[in-house]
């Protein structure tokens, strides 16, 4: 069992060199001008549209290959992310078809994609423009399932409304109507909350590799559950109250400095296994403290992932509860795996102190890597 985690464990410190674009949800805006005409912008890595691969595939491998064509080959592979995006987009206007006019990237084509993070070429936004027909009524906007979960947000410029959906893989957002009054019908408070819900989990299960080796981390130190119970309600206060006051703009870090305390929180609770045998008072005040920072990190989290307007507290909730279950289930599943072995005499020398050490080293490996941008 030891062996498995650790190779669990190693894996991932392995995987986490390889950087891509963690874009989580696809988000897709569409603004409708007064002067007839749309335009869309689509947040999608675009280098790996231009060269086939997936979107997880390593970004400064994706550069390389991209910066070593020639300008001839460069220009084809552009196009044919172009195509990609015509095809995976799905536009209707009173049911048919459109085509739009043009699909151009703006990051490439005004030299910003430089200052992107992880290494990009082509960035991070694909924009589609076209005219609305005239005379339309309704549209409707949806993606291929190759986008995954997509937040869309319709504008219209000329009467003010907007509309927000989160859609499943492949789903289309329900049709707006074109030149009415009134507000666009959004999701109930019910179904926001168990959308975000399921993303919260998402991101620790199976997503959030950092989150789960912190609560691993205070579940080696003392599998009973009194104390367990007391660290990680401490953990949940904390990170709830950041992540409300972050996402509500009152307080707020740089992400890498986030991400890098994060990683260091890890490796202090791997250490602080390592060096004692039991749980001393402070433990459950400087777990809250470490909560505090991963509140600030789900809150980045739920800024990339958007909040549908006038459904922002269901959301907000929902997105918490989610993360919950994802901590439980990881402490429930921890508890069955070393119940039959939790009270021998070696479980500690066996268990507790390898697991923390591998536990450690990922977390400063994180640490570096994130201080260090790379």
């Amino acid at each position: 069992m030891l062996r498995f985690l650790a190779l669990c464990l190693v894996g991932a410190c392995s995987l986490v060199g390889a950087r891509a674009h963690d874009l989580g949800i696809t988000d897709l805006r569409v603004e409708l001008l007064a002067d007839g005409t749309y335009g869309m912008d689509l947040r999608v890595d675009v280098d790996a549209l231009a060269l086939g691969v997936s979107q997880a595939t390593d970004s400064a491998e994706m550069a390389h290959a991209l910066l070593s064509m020639t300008d001839a080959e460069l220009a084809i592979h552009i196009d044919g992310a172009g195509d990609t995006i015509r095809r995976r987009v799905r536009l209707r206007f009173d049911g048919e078809r459109a085509v739009p006019l043009e699909v151009v990237f703006p990051e490439w084509e005004d030299g910003t994609a430089v200052e992107i993070e992880p290494v990009t070429v082509l960035g991070t936004v694909a924009r589609l423009t076209g005219a609305v027909p005239r005379g339309a009524s309704e549209m409707t906007v949806g993606l291929s399932r190759a986008f995954g979960v997509a937040q869309v947000t319709i504008r219209e410029q000329a009467t003010g409304r907007v509309a927000s959906h989160l859609l499943d893989p492949g789903a289309d957002a329900p049709p707006f109507g074109l030149g009415r009054s009134g507000a666009e019908p959004t999701p109930g408070g019910a179904s926001t909350l168990a959308r975000y819900a399921v993303l919260g989990f998402e991101h620790v299960l199976p997503a959030g590799a950092d989150h789960v080796l912190f609560v691993l981390g205070l579940f080696l130190l003392s599998a009973r559950l009194r104390p367990l119970i007391g660290q990680v309600t401490a953990f949940t206060v904390a990170h709830t109250v950041t992540l409300a006051l972050s996402t509500y703009g009152v307080f707020s870090l740089p992400g890498r400095i986030v991400e890098t305390a994060i990683a260091l929180s890890i490796a202090y609770v791997a250490a602080e296994n390592v060096a004692t045998d039991e749980l001393k008072p402070w433990r459950p005040a400087l777990v809250f403290a470490f909560g505090l920072l991963h509140g600030l990190g789900f809150a980045g989290v739920l800024r990339e992932l958007g909040l549908p307007e006038g459904r922002f507290v269901p959301a907000l909730v929902g997105f918490n509860l989610g993360v919950e279950l994802a901590q439980l289930t990881v402490v429930v599943a921890a508890a069955i795996v070393v119940a039959p072995i939790r009270r021998r005499q070696w479980y500690r020398r066996a268990v507790v102190i390898p697991g923390s050490v591998i536990i450690g080293v990922v977390g400063l490996y994180w640490a570096v890597e994130r201080a260090g941008g790379g």
